[in-house]
């Protein structure tokens, strides 16, 4: 997935495709704010006029108040300089507001969009994205709409009508000392756009390791990742390889840093050198008598207002493809499929019998590797199924599709008779739980991860869902019993107590399908007899799928599943799968013969 069509890369950058496509893609999340953004370039219009008036006043302070010893005039003159700053400081404030405002609902709305947009992503999605790439996204990518539009959009608009206003004024005092000034601007112009392309070069390799260092420490101090840091001691290895790319980071940041510091120095050579232009020319036009004195410091004054939006303005380009790859970026996230959606007229249903059917089911996670094969069986409500097989034979697959995490290529999988498909997804997951190998628990409460099932669920049936599944007598022994925090991927209890609370979760959604996906092949011998004793009650009259390790749940299976490379090699019960002498039978004697029942 990485960064779409934008790469970094050492040499080269391949800038973002700007079309008029997505310029419309992009101002429309600002129509909604176009009166704000109206009185902002009102008052920038307002803005750069304003900044003419203490040059402008300095020159009749000169040629006028001074020379007429007129006291009144000249502090006429000090308030109007003094009331224009300080209006235009007011008006910045004003600006800088509206403008943080429209960015921030912009990078709310777009924020609330791609979590939406996200959490409809099928498995298939998060199973290929990297570590951390989905966060960098949502915060980076997205938080950076506000520099844009303070840098690139207010910035251009700013310098331009500084830029005209100023040299209309210029212009209007002696165009030929004008033209003076003006004729200095390609002296940095032009090195200043080589720089900028520079500088975004180096920018987009910074990025490239700006995504390396987030995802070494997303995988790094992750719970399980610091775990299995610590297990195999290689913290020395872990802070080898981030120092390396920290260091490298480091070293772009300083080359940006330094990139065109000669440059700069030349600048700054050429805007001490164009006052200096003015005062000689500008002294010979005063010895000819066609400028005066106040009029020489006022182009002096205005000078700086030409050169600095002149030179913003010839390195825009570099801000508007910055602009334009951080909206590419956002948008190919926006861009990708939601593959599992709603059929149109989908119906809901309130409350299933439990009948599942799979006919002709085919899958494949690549569109090109078969995964399952012509997947036939029926389980009637109220039973239980067990799924046996060796691992990576399509167990888990099979199971994944009934809740349609993914969907078949070919065939169907039928609830009650209904294509699944045919169903609102909200009103068929809800009619299935499922209880993972690996249980995930919140950083929260008990009470909380428990209610992440039911909002609505009261105590009594959080108690009578946890005494189901052999929890509750453990939890009432913590300080805090029900509030007790579990700590990240409830990593304050063992692994058992985990999966009995996933367990007790399933229970309070009261699903009429269950499925245990290896629910207890990680759970010590005390822990897999809770569940096996809360399951007999728990399952009673569900229609149940049982990934198993144990004997005893393939003992107590109403059918057995044997899976074989994608397809169903074997069905039937204990007892007939044994006589067969085929692929079960084997499983048999190499899995379940020697566990005690």
């Amino acid at each position: 997935m990485g960064l779409g069509r934008v790469r970094f890369i050492d040499d080269s950058v391949e800038m973002p495709n700007i079309t008029g496509k997505m310029l419309a893609r992009i101002f429309r999340y600002f129509i909604p704010y176009w009166k704000q953004t109206v009185v902002i370039i009102l008052s920038l219009v307002i803005s750069a006029l304003l900044g003419l008036v203490p040059p402008l006043a300095t020159r009749s302070i000169l040629d006028e108040a001074l020379p007429q010893h007129d006291m009144k005039y000249l502090t006429i003159l000090m308030v109007v300089a003094i009331g224009a700053v300080v209006l235009s400081g007011l008006l910045m404030v004003g600006q800088n507001y509206l403008k943080t405002l429209i960015a921030r609902n912009i990078i709310y709305k777009m924020k609330n969009q791609m979590f939406d947009h996200i959490q409809h992503m099928s498995l298939r999605f998060f199973s290929t994205v990297k570590p951390g790439e989905i966060i960098t996204r949502m915060n980076s990518d997205i938080n950076g709409v506000q520099e844009m539009l303070n840098s690139t959009i207010i910035n251009t608009l700013n310098s331009t009508l500084t830029l005209v206003a100023t040299a209309a004024a210029l212009i209007s005092m002696n165009w030929k000392l004008a033209m003076v000034g003006i004729v200095i601007i390609p002296l940095f112009v032009i090195p200043t756009r080589k720089v900028g392309k520079v500088r975004w070069k180096i920018v987009s390799q910074t990025q490239t390791k700006v995504d390396e260092v987030n995802q070494i420490l997303q995988e790094t101090f992750s719970i399980s990742g610091s775990i299995l840091m610590k297990i195999f001691t290689k913290e020395q290895a872990d802070y080898t390889k981030f120092e390396k790319v920290n260091r490298e980071e480091s070293r772009l940041r300083m080359k940006e840093s330094l990139a065109g510091q000669w440059f700069t120095m030349t600048i700054s050579i050429f805007t001490f050198i164009g006052p200096m232009f003015i005062y000689f020319f500008g002294g010979y036009l005063y010895m000819q008598g066609e400028i005066t004195v106040g009029e020489i410091v006022a182009f002096v004054a205005l000078l700086a207002r030409l050169y600095t939006p002149a030179a913003q303005l010839s390195n825009i380009h570099i801000s508007v493809v910055r602009s334009f790859a951080l909206f590419q970026r956002i948008f190919d996230y926006f861009d990708q499929p939601i593959e599992i959606v709603d059929r149109d007229k989908a119906k809901t249903i309130v409350s299933a019998v439990g009948q599942v059917d799979f006919e002709h089911v085919s899958f494949s996670y690549d569109r090109k590797i078969p995964v399952l094969r012509d997947i036939n069986f029926s389980v009637a409500s109220g039973t239980m199924v067990a799924l046996v097989g060796p691992s990576g034979a399509g167990k888990t697959t099979i199971t994944n599709l009934i809740p349609r995490l993914y969907d078949v290529v070919n065939g169907c999988v039928k609830i009650d008779g209904e294509d699944i498909r045919d169903l609102t997804l909200q009103s068929l997951r809800r009619q299935i739980g499922i209880v993972m190998q690996e249980p995930y628990l919140f950083n929260d409460t008990i009470e909380e991860n428990l209610k992440y099932a039911r909002e609505d669920a009261t105590v009594d049936e959080m108690i009578e869902a946890c005494r189901a599944a052999y929890i509750h007598d453990f939890i009432m022994t913590l300080p805090d019993k029900y509030q007790t925090v579990v700590g990240n991927r409830g990593i304050k209890l063992s692994g058992g107590e985990k999966q009995r609370i996933s367990i007790a979760r399933v229970i309070l959604k009261t699903p009429r399908i269950i499925i245990f996906d290896e629910a207890t092949s990680s759970l010590d011998s005390v822990s897999e007899l809770y569940i096996q004793k809360a399951m007999v009650p728990l399952l009673k009259g569900k229609t149940s799928f049982i990934i198993a390790h144990r004997l005893s749940t393939v003992l107590a299976a109403d059918q057995i599943l044997v899976v074989e490379k994608g397809r169903i090699a074997e069905v039937g019960k204990h007892a007939d799968l044994l006589l067969r002498d085929g692929i079960y039978k084997k499983l048999y004697d190499t899995q379940f013969k020697n566990q005690t029942i």
